[in-house]
């Protein structure tokens, strides 16, 4: 699914849920303040609008976090069926629909708005390492064909070379075994789903996730707290 779908479907679910939360956390407010006088209408209110509140600061901080990662950070923004991150030598990987499989390549000699077949560029990849100035990893080259998540299979190897750009390939994986250890790296492929996951959260997403999740469970306490103290006259021995 595109991303403008996927927000539509999260926006639906999350204003339905927004509304019975709105419902059971107005009416347990009504309750517990069914003998305060003052402010208790106002706390209700304020009980029932809190879950659109946290529903739009949600909405706000995503998408303030998706504009700074894509066009600062160069990394995808959380949803959609498109998953992207750079690599720590100046190479990216991108994986379409499926996170089985993906593509790496160099996007300083790639035109803007997709991959194109060249030697800087591997598509069909299953399995990954990066060392250093080095790009390990497995190709199937029918990788379109099926899609599992848990799917390394591979029919051929590459090793590349991101300062001079080229790739050598190389049929089985005891072949890349041995061209690896003689530029010192010791084979260990991961899924490239794994590889992407290393390197596609920063600093950034945990301010993100906590922008996204502290003020609403302040703002929830905050109620609580003004609940608490509206009941004390309430309670109050006579």
């Amino acid at each position: 699914m595109g991303i403008g779908i996927v927000l539509i479907f999260w926006a639906v679910v999350g204003t339905i849920l927004a509304g019975v939360t709105a419902v059971v956390l107005g009416g347990a407010i009504a309750l517990l303040t069914r003998r305060v006088q003052h402010w208790r209408r106002t706390a209700i209110l304020a009980a029932a609008a809190l879950p659109f509140l946290c529903l739009a600061w949600a909405g706000a901080v995503f998408f303030f976090q998706a504009i700074v990662n894509e066009t600062l950070f160069h990394r995808d923004p959380g949803l959609g069926d498109t998953w992207h991150t750079p690599l720590p030598n100046g190479y990216s990987l991108v994986m379409i629909d499926d996170t089985d499989h993906g593509s790496v390549y160099n996007p300083k000699t790639q035109l803007p708005g997709g991959v194109a077949d060249q030697e800087d560029a591997l598509f069909g990849v299953r399995t990954l390492q990066v060392q250093g100035r080095y790009i390990i990893g497995g190709v199937d080259s029918k990788a379109g064909a099926w899609s599992s998540s848990n799917d390394t299979r591979a029919d051929s190897y590459f090793l590349l070379d991101t300062q001079t750009n080229k790739r050598t390939n190389f049929p089985t994986y005891d072949s890349l075994v041995d061209a690896a250890s003689q530029v010192g790296i010791q084979t260990h492929l991961e899924p490239i789903a794994a590889v992407y996951s290393h390197y596609r959260f920063t600093w950034f997403d945990w301010v993100s996730a906590a922008f996204f999740f502290l003020p609403p469970i302040s703002a929830f306490f905050a109620l609580c707290w003004c609940v608490l103290r509206l009941r004390k006259p309430a309670v109050a021995p006579a």
